[in-house]
């Protein structure tokens, strides 16, 4: 998965089918789907798939409401088209039921 590099990046991606998730290294919850999130990127190939650091960009946590990770958001033409936010831990059937869901 690639990472978000700047704010401007992530403006340009919201224009394209983009699945954000706001993650970071201290996260338990991030770290226990992660092995299995490859499985969800070759399954929803429409998307693209980026990494957000949490505390690199706090900003558009606070923007978008992101208050607990792991979360996503999902963006295609400039749109949010889905958001799946929360503290609790996600499994990886559920963001696959997410996905499917748009």
């Amino acid at each position: 998965m690639k990472h978000l590099e700047s704010e401007q990046q992530f403006e340009q991606l919201k224009n394209e089918k983009t699945v954000f998730l706001f993650t970071a290294d201290w996260c338990p919850d991030c770290k226990v789907i992660e092995p299995e999130l490859p499985q969800i990127e070759e399954k929803f190939t429409e998307y693209k798939f980026i990494s957000v650091d949490r505390d690199k960009f706090i900003d558009l946590c606070v923007e978008h409401g992101i208050m607990g990770i792991p979360s996503f958001l999902v963006f295609s033409a400039g749109q949010q088209i889905g958001s799946y936010i929360g503290k609790e831990r996600k499994s990886i059937e559920q963001i696959d039921a997410f996905l499917s869901s748009l």
